[in-house]
């Protein structure tokens, strides 16, 4: 059986999805969702996937994360949904015909009445799967569907494909407005080149994230950084290659925060860094001492953006 969270009732309103990112128009549907299963007496449940699907079926162009699993869990939680249930996606569900992925999750797993999807949703083996194919599979087999229209800001539909795009540019304040947070990635603190503190007078913490996880555009954020513990941090982040001391084409992108007013040993801690503003992008500097006067500028204008600002 699929791993799960949450308890089951007799009866189920479910949603199906990648969920990814968890963002304002997920978050619409969750809405409705709880709604209508609460009006019906039902359990809500969202099935989604151990990983996105596009890592199995096209792992070539497979699009970066907007959160880990775990991340996506707790989010999903926070929705207010009973239960969320994680099914592993592999070649053979990949190549698993709608209707048996019907039969087999939400009809024999789940006892589903209520399915509540976007009116553009697709699933199955080649995507043949849809709300019509739903709704004539309902009938067969005793569930109601509702296709829902898609959350739109006032210009656009809301999705994690323009959220992707948005940080890609740099644009972490437009992401944060269509997520409903700032964006967060998630890793343990390891060791770099050392040069941070000795050299630059600013030490930083180097977090190592997943490679399949979205990174904001190379360049200098104002931002959070939560500790194990739970204590928040405003920081100055650096996302790039350090192409003052490195070639930019073969260097690795590293996400490097400097907490503000911070004296402490972060080495292996489990850590969080969220973007709230963008400074500036990456440079080359003819010399130590630039980076080092640039710095110190960038270190005072994430103090300024940051000061009075809600935590995340």
């Amino acid at each position: 059986m699929p791993p799960t969270t949450g308890t089951l009732g007799p009866g189920t309103a479910v949603t199906i999805g990648a969920y990814d990112g968890v963002h304002l128009g997920h978050r619409a549907l969750l809405r409705d969702l709880c709604e209508r299963a609460l009006a019906a007496g039902l359990s809500s449940v969202v099935v989604t996937f151990d990983r996105h699907p596009a890592y199995v079926v096209r792992p070539e162009s497979a699009p970066r994360q907007l959160t880990s699993l775990e991340q996506k869990l707790e989010l999903l939680a926070e929705c207010g949904v009973d239960r969320t249930l994680v099914v592993p996606f592999d070649d053979e569900r990949a190549n698993e015909t709608a209707e048996d992925f019907v039969k087999e999750v939400l009809v024999d797993e789940l006892s589903a009445r209520l399915v509540v999807v976007g009116e553009d949703f697709h699933f199955g083996h080649g995507r043949k799967g849809n709300v019509a194919l739903l709704r004539e599979l309902g009938g067969r087999w005793g569930f109601e569907v509702v296709g829902v229209g898609l959350t739109d800001d006032g210009t656009e539909p809301v999705s994690s494909t323009r959220i992707r795009a948005l940080l890609a540019a740099g644009d972490v304040e437009g992401a944060a407005r269509l997520l409903g947070r700032p964006h967060e990635v998630r890793g343990p603190v390891v060791r770099g080149d050392g040069r941070g503190g000795p050299e630059l007078g600013f030490p930083t913490a180097n977090l190592e994230i997943p490679q399949d996880i979205a990174l904001p555009a190379d360049g200098v954020y104002a931002g959070h950084f939560r500790r194990a513990d739970g204590s928040l941090h405003r920081a100055a982040v650096n996302v790039g290659r350090r192409p003052t001391f490195y070639e930019p084409d073969t260097a690795p992108v590293l996400v490097e925060a400097y907490l503000l007013h911070f004296d402490g040993d972060l080495y292996g801690e489990p850590s969080r860094v969220s973007f709230a503003h963008r400074l500036r992008d990456e440079q080359r500097f003819d010399s130590v001492e630039d980076l080092i006067a640039q710095m110190h500028q960038d270190v005072a204008e994430a103090e300024r953006m940051l000061a009075g600002a809600d935590l995340p």
